[in-house]
């Protein structure tokens, strides 16, 4: 108990070293590629994001990369449909593959992609109208990473991942001095980021302890505006609460999660996830986010079985109305 104790003493304390930079840092109240901060797989969206601490497979990706280490499947392969505000859609696939048993840890792969829509293009005019149209926008962005996450002892394991970020939001006029009457430019930014992370199990009953950090990169700019990513700090705590009354825990299972979040550009702010599983096969999920304006409250269910598994997700969004995802998962 006094070796746990010390251990746990000492990953708070490296966190807090960790978390002091990031909080000194001027908030900015502005940062680009924002679909960076968007769930996409929906179970952990059910559960509001308290995710850094739960086992998600491959979707850790998307939340904290060391949780792949405790992967004990050889295969999974997971894609999520993400209808986002304003008409935004978000689509997502991920994979995780463990050779060898684990013994040279879980390897994976991660892909996003934002569909924006179409948006009609103007520029300022001296006619009558005030604009003329310079044609049909279609932005979009995208994300592809390469993970890896390892069990370091039977406690402890860490992970990081890798990823191209770019976004294109669509041509715009330069100057309208060129000789067929406007010159146009390409708004397109590509940026190296990455996101790492740990994952220890305390050994006392089910309780986990986690840390992650997303999106880490360089600033990026377009045209002559400068901008930062989305970048996220967070510690999180697990326990199912069943462990206390072992007469129910063989068929059922009542996990509660908590994240304290460190957005780069957003006041700090608390994510609680409560999920009910039964037989390891039927679950439902309920989320709370705190001190946001607009997005709260979380909804969803899951089913599976025989390696395969489906999850839905509603979440309330304020004046937006709601967002509902799907994922679909496969394992072996």
């Amino acid at each position: 108990m006094n070796q746990m104790f010390r251990l746990i003493v000492s990953i708070v304390f490296i966190g807090l070293i960790l978390l002091g930079p990031l909080y000194s840092q001027e908030k900015l109240a502005q940062t680009g590629f924002q679909f960076l901060s968007v769930m996409p797989d929906a179970r952990s969206a059910s559960l509001a994001g308290a995710t850094t601490t739960m086992l998600t497979g491959s979707a850790s990706l998307w939340s904290n990369p060391a949780a792949l280490g405790e992967m004990n499947i050889q295969m999974e392969l997971m894609a999520s449909q993400n209808q986002w505000i304003a008409d935004i859609d978000h689509y997502a696939v991920s994979a995780a593959y463990r050779p060898g048993q684990g013994r040279y840890g879980i390897f994976g792969l991660s892909f996003m992609y934002v569909d924006y829509g179409e948006i009609e293009g103007t520029m300022i005019a001296a006619n009558e109208q005030g604009y003329i149209e310079t044609g049909i926008i279609k932005p979009l962005a995208y994300a592809m990473g390469l993970g890896y996450g390892i069990r370091l002892s039977d406690k402890f394991s860490v992970g990081g991942q890798i990823k191209l970020v770019s976004q294109h939001l669509g041509p715009a006029v330069k100057t309208v001095n060129s000789p067929d009457g406007q010159n146009m430019i390409d708004n397109e930014v590509s940026v190296l980021a990455f996101d790492f992370g740990t994952r220890y199990i305390t050994g006392f009953r089910s309780l986990v302890f986690g840390m992650s950090v997303r999106n880490f990169s360089q600033e990026v700019r377009f045209a002559r505006e400068g901008f930062q990513l989305p970048l996220t700090f967070n510690i999180g705590v697990s326990l199912n609460l069943l462990d206390f009354m072992p007469e129910l825990s063989s068929r059922h299972g009542f996990i509660f999660s908590l994240d304290a979040t460190h957005p780069r550009s957003y006041p700090e702010f608390a994510k609680f996830g409560l999920e009910y599983g039964f037989i390891n096969t039927f679950f439902l999920r309920f989320g709370y986010m705190s001190n946001r304006d607009e997005e709260d409250l979380a909804y969803g269910f899951g089913i599976q079985k025989f390696g395969l598994g489906v999850d839905y997700a509603y979440s309330q969004f304020g004046i937006f109305d709601n967002v509902q995802r799907f994922s679909i998962k496969f394992s072996f």
